[in-house]
């Protein structure tokens, strides 16, 4: 399995990165959380995936603290702004207290969080801007369907978008019918959030299935590994589990050395059909 993504200016993109939403929030788990991020990135993990919305930038704090001990330049940072600041009155200043909080001079990857009422022609001219001074390596959006991305795209510099962020797991494939193929047809990555699933009851059944059960047997390794390998099988996708304990962050590392089988995956598909039209994209 390929380690890195290769985005359209020619940056390598980690494909198994750390998600930190809900990270930061409990200064009782604070340490533990900084020693889960700093294993991650010693075991490879170097993209950390974190946004102004986490914790009112709390999350930001918390990555800041974990990466001072590693060189800037071995890491892959992204960051998200709010849709209500992805105006030219907010955004220059929302980005600058993201790096402040995370005491970087740069992000490697600064996606819009989701859409709102700021016309996306102008997130788009600012992108370029902060790009042009440095601050930002590269931009993308999140939770962009289908019809987002065309109408991103048919805008002035809209094809500079490198990356859409969107849940993505086993139990929720609607991306793999149009979403999917658009992006990879445009050179876009796809960058998966909530691989193990977004709600408790899914994070439940999908593991507990018995397929599930008998395919990671198979290969010896947990159910939650094999969801999550599962994510990373096209090249143009990158994951970002959460991970806040070091036995988790270990297994989700792991991943990186699986390989499933096309008899594996046919089995999981009969078990987890992935939908035969178009759907309204998952989101939490």
């Amino acid at each position: 399995m390929k380690k890195n993504i290769k985005l359209k200016d020619g940056t390598y993109m980690p494909k198994l990165g750390q998600g930190t939403w809900y990270m930061g929030e409990d200064p009782k788990l604070r340490e533990k959380e900084i020693e889960a991020l700093q294993e991650g990135i010693r075991l490879g993990m170097t993209l950390l995936d974190t946004a102004e919305m986490y914790g009112e930038g709390r999350s930001e704090e918390l990555v800041g603290e974990a990466i001072k001990i590693f060189p800037r330049e071995d890491l892959f940072l992204v960051s998200k702004v709010y849709p209500h600041n992805a105006g030219r009155k907010n955004i220059f200043t929302s980005l600058k207290r993201s790096l402040e909080r995370l005491d970087t001079p740069y992000l490697d990857l600064y996606l819009l969080h989701w859409r709102g009422s700021v016309p996306l022609s102008e997130t788009i001219a600012c992108m370029e801007e902060m790009k042009k001074e440095g601050l930002i390596k590269n931009w993308g959006v999140s939770n962009f369907d289908l019809e987002d991305m065309k109408e991103l795209l048919s805008l002035p510099s809209g094809d500079a978008c490198s990356v859409n962020q969107v849940l993505y797991h086993l139990g929720s494939r609607g991306i793999e019918y149009d979403l999917l193929p658009y992006l990879k047809e445009e050179d876009i990555a796809l960058m998966a959030y909530c691989p193990l699933g977004h709600d408790k009851t899914k994070r439940r059944r999908i593991p507990e299935h018995p397929v599930v059960r008998e395919v990671a047997e198979k290969h010896g390794i947990t159910p939650l590994q094999l969801m999550l390998s599962f994510t990373l099988l096209e090249d143009s996708i990158c994951s970002i589990p959460k991970a806040s304990s070091l036995p988790h962050v270990k297994e989700n590392a792991e991943t990186l050395h699986l390989t499933l089988t096309e008899e594996d995956l046919l089995r999981l598909s009969e078990a987890f059909p992935a939908p035969r039209k178009s759907v309204p994209l998952d989101m939490l």
